[in-house]
């Protein structure tokens, strides 16, 4: 009996200092998740050689495209994230089923002729009533950075539709916004229309470098030819052409808009939302330690903040 309360007192105190400990821990975590986003904001090589990559499995005359899920870059080298169906030769080497490695020092395949990847720089302008032809360019973004530190790239134009971002309210928020500042570095000018949501999330706020508008009407938009297939079977690329950002669930008002800006047979234009909604084609969930979890990727991300 004495040792059993011995031992239920000790962990009555280690649970007592873990809940004092837990703001100490909290601070240190969004300190490092702020560093990584200064450290985004300063890093445009990543960028550059993310894009790079991603040429390496476009079309050519021999091979179709091989789509690229995800990847991420360090001085050491590139891993991506391909289809279980597809594989990369030499000099990538398997890491898995999906992942695929090729040292920093071994070069890369060029593809002949025109790759169909535009670099940041050279990407085309979007606008509201834009064609959808000639906009086939990928829109890379940091989601955040994995295990080891090194950043991960996902294409947003392989979104095709809406993606819900629930969880841990401010870490939800900030995965949002970063994607914000991400296609603000890459794709300025790039239209956003914002829809408020439920009334209790707070704003999210549109980086400058992007051309914000007031609510778009979808008969304002050209609208491409529908997309077929499922939500985590779609790998086709849909162009991110315009922002459809909300904070916090849509309302029955703003849905309809919603799909018809950004869901299957709609304007084409891709949604943000932080929040929950029946539209979304991906779901990202958050948690309290600043991680999002992305089921459709099988990824866990540290964000930035």
């Amino acid at each position: 009996m004495g040792r059993r309360k011995v031992r239920t007192g000790f962990a009555a105190v280690r649970r007592g200092l873990n809940k004092l400990g837990e703001p100490a821990r909290r601070r240190r975590r969004l300190a490092r998740r702020r560093a990584t986003s200064r450290r985004f904001d300063a890093d445009t090589d990543s960028v550059r050689r993310a894009y790079d990559a991603l040429g390496e499995f476009a079309a050519t005359n021999r091979e179709p495209e091989r789509p690229v899920h995800a990847l991420s870059v360090d001085h050491t080298g590139v891993t991506v994230w391909l289809s279980a169906s597809d594989a990369a030769g030499p000099p990538w080497t398997s890491i898995d089923s999906t992942r695929w490695r090729r040292p920093a020092a071994a070069p890369g395949r060029q593809a002949p002729g025109d790759s169909g990847v535009t670099s940041p720089a050279a990407a085309p302008s979007t606008s509201p009533t834009a064609s959808p032809a000639g906009l086939s360019t990928p829109c890379l973004v940091r989601a955040g950075t994995d295990t080891d530190g090194r950043p991960v790239f996902v294409d947003l134009s392989r979104l095709d539709g809406v993606l819900s971002v629930t969880g841990e309210k401010t870490v939800a928020r900030d995965v949002v916004q970063n994607l914000l500042a991400e296609i603000a570095r890459t794709r300025p000018d790039t239209p956003v229309t914002v829809l408020r949501g439920t009334a209790d999330a707070p704003p999210l706020a549109v980086p400058p470098r992007l051309r914000q508008l007031p609510y778009v009407t979808p008969q304002a938009v050209t609208a491409p030819v529908p997309a077929h297939g499922t939500v985590r079977g779609a790998a086709s690329r849909r162009p991110v052409r315009g922002l459809v950002v909300v904070a916090g669930t849509p309302s029955s008002r703003e849905a309809p808009g919603l799909v018809a800006l950004c869901g299957p047979g709609g304007a084409g234009w891709t949604g943000l939302v932080h929040g929950d909604t029946q539209h979304a084609r991906w779901r990202w969930y958050a948690d309290s330690h600043g991680r999002v979890d992305m089921p459709v990727l099988d990824l866990k991300l540290k964000v930035p903040a």
